[in-house]
């Protein structure tokens, strides 16, 4: 009997662990810290061992195979003592697709991969595709295909992920950009985070899609410098030799894999950087075979994602945005180059290596005031105070919206796109956007 150890027992770990019991494996699940009573329950109904709080080092180490949760790092401890005795380990979406034949569309990028995995799942909702949606975006593969399987699946996936899958195919990859995130992770070198997102190609066939930004600093050279037997769909701004999909005209264009247009005022996505994702959804729905009608349907009524430029209220004359998600600088500038009015800026967080100055342009054009939010705010003085906007410094939601309400004037946006990781003072980067929520809400009422 195969002896497979899962490390970390939330959504991914818990899904894995019980599609290898119905494998027949022998299971056992070790978190380093505490495990939800949920998953525990749903542990103990399908019979696996689990333990929290710690390693038993002696039974991990004599595991065939290990399935890692993409939060632990190869540095860990654990992990180093795996590799130095050859122990394959993999990622949760590896193992769930040794067992399923279905076709995966697949998602990544260093912004907009929620937002685009979202309203490709829609369009195919919408078509009446049997899919399941999966993997960054909160829910496991492994348990689906274990319960309740699908014949299509649409997947986010983040570097983190793709780093321990190895034979994996992804049937429709689109790659939206690439710029910094993660850096702490990836020795602070650009080329070893590329190198991480560029994974979603390996294995890709003839009959296969690869979906990418043309604009984008590095995918085209990664592109030139390997070769790729699967079909390029690449869109642009606008109009350039090789695209597929452009903007022309006031309308979004797509030459192939089908012949689709339909105006960019219809999309229900604003901003330039929505304009992209959903050149992106449309190529990879049309390249699954859904009718045009149908995705210019999806794209026209799809709702948002939460956490994502989300309305959080208005009240006061002051309208508050929730963009938690955005957790790099990347994904802050395209908030921020939607904004329409004065903004109260809400930066800050566990800090992932973040060079700020490309926001500086635009925080002088946008912004009234900057509140920061953190826990250690020293980096963000050092960054931004040299700009002169009055700056406010805080250490909790309710004190930070505080700031933010008396430093805004009637008409401006509170817009909360911390460029940072949530983890110093929230569980996650949702705990972050509901806590904003609800200090938002309060105020408003």
């Amino acid at each position: 009997m195969k002896k497979l150890v899962v490390l970390g027992a939330a959504e991914s770990g818990v899904g894995a662990a019980i599609l290898a019991r119905r494998q027949g494996c022998d299971v056992f699940v070790s978190d380093m810290g505490p495990i939800q009573p949920r998953y525990k329950s749903l542990l103990d109904d399908h019979a696996i061992a689990w333990e929290e709080g710690g390693h038993t080092e002696s039974k991990i180490l004599d595991a065939d195979e290990v399935v890692k949760s993409p939060g632990i790092p190869p540095t860990a401890p654990m992990i180093v003592k795996l590799r130095e005795r050859n122990i394959p380990i993999i990622s949760e979406i590896e193992y769930a697709a040794r067992f399923t034949d279905a076709r995966m569309i697949c998602i990544t990028g260093s912004n907009g991969k929620t937002t685009t995995t979202s309203l490709i799942y829609h369009i195919c909702r919408k078509a009446g595709m049997d899919v399941g949606l999966a993997g960054n975006i909160g829910h496991s593969l492994a348990l689906q295909v274990a319960e309740a399987p699908h014949q299509n699946y649409v997947i986010e996936l983040s570097s983190f992920q793709l780093d321990n899958m190895y034979d994996f195919r992804a049937h429709i990859a689109v790659l939206l950009n690439i710029t910094p995130d993660h850096l702490d992770r990836y020795d602070f070198k650009m080329q070893n985070y590329v190198d991480s997102k560029m994974r979603i190609l390996q294995n890709q066939q003839a009959e296969d899609t690869f979906v990418y930004w043309m604009g984008d600093e590095y995918v085209p050279t990664e592109l030139a410098r390997h070769s790729h037997p699967a079909a390029l769909c690449g869109f642009s701004d606008e109009e350039s030799t090789g695209c597929t999909a452009c903007v022309k005209d006031g309308k979004l264009v797509v030459t192939t894999p089908v012949a689709f247009e339909m105006p960019v005022a219809e999309l229900s996505l604003p901003g330039k950087h929505n304009l992209r994702n959903s050149m992106a959804a449309a190529l990879a729905t049309l390249a699954a075979g859904i009718d045009p009608k149908v995705v210019r349907a999806g794209l026209s009524d799809f709702p948002g994602v939460e956490h994502r430029l989300e309305n959080a209220g208005c009240g006061h004359g002051i309208r508050f945005v929730n963009d938690s998600k955005a957790t790099n600088v990347d994904a802050c500038f395209c908030a921020l180059e939607s904004m329409t009015t004065p903004v109260i800026l809400i930066v800050g967080g566990k800090d992932k290596g973040n060079d700020y100055s490309p926001l500086f342009p635009l925080i002088r054009e946008k912004c009234r005031a900057l509140v920061y939010l953190g826990a250690d705010n020293a980096k963000l003085h050092d960054s931004f105070d040299a700009l002169g906007l009055p700056v406010a410094d805080t250490h909790s939601m309710a004190d930070c919206v505080s700031e933010c309400v008396r430093l805004a004037k009637e008409g401006d946006t509170v817009l909360l796109s911390p460029c940072c990781a949530s983890f110093d003072l929230f569980h996650n980067m949702e705990d972050r956007g509901e806590q904003f929520k609800a200090c938002a809400k309060k105020w408003c009422e």
